[in-house]
């Protein structure tokens, strides 16, 4: 079900004066069943008074590839690692918040199967959720914001909010099968009764057909064209959406495509174009869902390693995750 990541990623300079990510996560062994799972995460919530992270890689790119795009976010999980454990806790606050970081490992790949990973992985979620804890992934295929985002909806307490940051809408119906491209489609054919966003959306990147689709189900979508034509910021773009309900703390699950980035920033993506939104733009709103928003997960899909230049997609993942951690 599980395997356990490689020791060589948990990073230490060995001086409890300058104490890294990598000395704090607690990192899992090889987990074989979902009652192994079950049991483990049952001890976390009572040493951790149900307040806790968990991170899960999902080294799969099998739906990018089925979708046609360019494969190599298999290896995204372990290079996003690498980053996210060689930082500090935050030096700018005086005393940063105890984090209970807790590392299952991949997900196993047992199953040539993408529908049965997916339930694999929707379990895991599942019952992280459901003893409290928190959920950081790391992909893989996009295909993997629907396990992550359906176990998050079947969990939540009040009305279910996914808020996507993509260049497309990953609507697509699932006529030729599980891709990159269907997760939300999945998502609101399963849960209709949710509120979703998509935000930093480009115009050459979807068809009107799904645009219409999405529309017609309720789920609201923001094109980056539009947005830059009215000088807005993502997150005046979310406020308008969330209009009253933003008054009212709720839960929430995020989902970030690094494709939507620019590609001047984050070239490691399967697709990416030069008309993304820059990480400063999307921070700011990051920063505002943490301070408005009880965000319950949040996954990171589609960074390729193979196709980044100097790491710097793997860096900036590494630096959402870091943010996420620490609600900055």
């Amino acid at each position: 079900m599980l395997k356990p990541i490689d020791p060589e990623l948990l990073f230490s300079r060995k001086d409890q004066n300058d104490p890294r990510i990598g000395d704090l996560v607690h990192v899992s062994g090889a987990v074989k069943s979902r009652p192994t799972l079950q049991a483990k995460l049952e001890e976390i919530a009572a040493s951790t008074a149900r307040n806790f992270i968990t991170v899960c890689g999902y080294p799969d790119d099998k739906g990018i590839e089925l979708n046609g795009g360019r494969i190599g976010a298999k290896a995204g999980p372990s290079r996003i690692r690498k980053y996210l454990y060689k930082m500090t806790p935050p030096a700018f606050l005086r005393m940063a918040p105890p984090v209970n970081l807790f590392d299952l490992g991949d997900l196993a790949l047992d199953s040539v199967d993408l529908a049965v990973r997916h339930d694999s992985a929707q379990s895991i979620a599942s019952d992280v959720l459901k003893n409290g804890g928190r959920v950081l992934s790391f992909g893989g295929g996009h295909d993997y914001g629907y396990p992550d985002t359906a176990a998050y909806c079947m969990n939540a307490s009040d009305r279910p909010l996914v808020i996507n940051f993509d260049a497309h809408l990953d609507v697509r119906p699932m006529d030729r099968g599980i891709t990159s491209g269907t997760p939300f489609f999945r998502l609101l054919e399963a849960y209709p009764e949710i509120d979703f966003i998509e935000l930093g959306l480009q115009g050459q990147c979807n068809a009107r057909s799904h645009l219409d689709w999405l529309e017609a189900r309720g789920g609201l979508a923001s094109f980056e064209e539009e947005r830059h034509a009215e000088g807005i910021s993502l997150t005046e773009v979310l406020q308008r959406f969330l209009g009253d309900s933003a008054l009212k703390r709720r839960s929430a699950f995020i989902s970030v495509d690094i494709d939507g980035f620019s590609s001047a920033v984050a070239p490691g993506a399967s697709q990416s174009w030069p008309t993304g939104f820059s990480p400063e733009d999307f921070f700011e709103c990051l920063s505002w869902c943490f301070g408005r928003l009880n965000v319950q997960g949040l996954g990171i899909y589609e960074v390729a390693p193979n196709l980044d230049v100097d790491d710097r997609t793997s860096r900036l993942a590494a630096l959402i995750a870091h943010r996420f951690m620490f609600q900055l």
